[in-house]
């Protein structure tokens, strides 16, 4: 028998259908999967929940480095032009 690959949005979904009061024997059911990983999934599901409201400083913190990326590369391509313009060939 072939194993099946679950992508982490599957997991979560099976996870919630629990979370929310389905019985998790139904969940298991339905998607073929044993209890036992069933509650493997959720005690990992749990143990990183806290990560859910991590993203928004994280979300902050990219924004706030592609902004000073800009500004780097808007620098770089200043001083560029004025090598050009006083070096040798110029």
């Amino acid at each position: 028998m072939k194993r099946r690959k679950w992508t982490p949005e599957q997991k979560t979904r099976v996870v919630l259908e629990g979370l929310r009061g389905r019985p998790v024997g139904e969940v298991c059911a339905e998607y073929a999967i044993s209890q036992n990983q069933y509650y493997k999934w959720r005690d990992q599901f749990l143990a990183q929940a806290h990560r859910a409201f991590e993203q928004e400083h994280g979300a902050q913190r990219t924004a706030r480095l592609e902004r000073e990326n800009m500004k780097l590369k808007s620098l770089i391509g200043e001083l560029t032009i004025e090598l050009k313009k006083s070096g040798p060939f110029g």
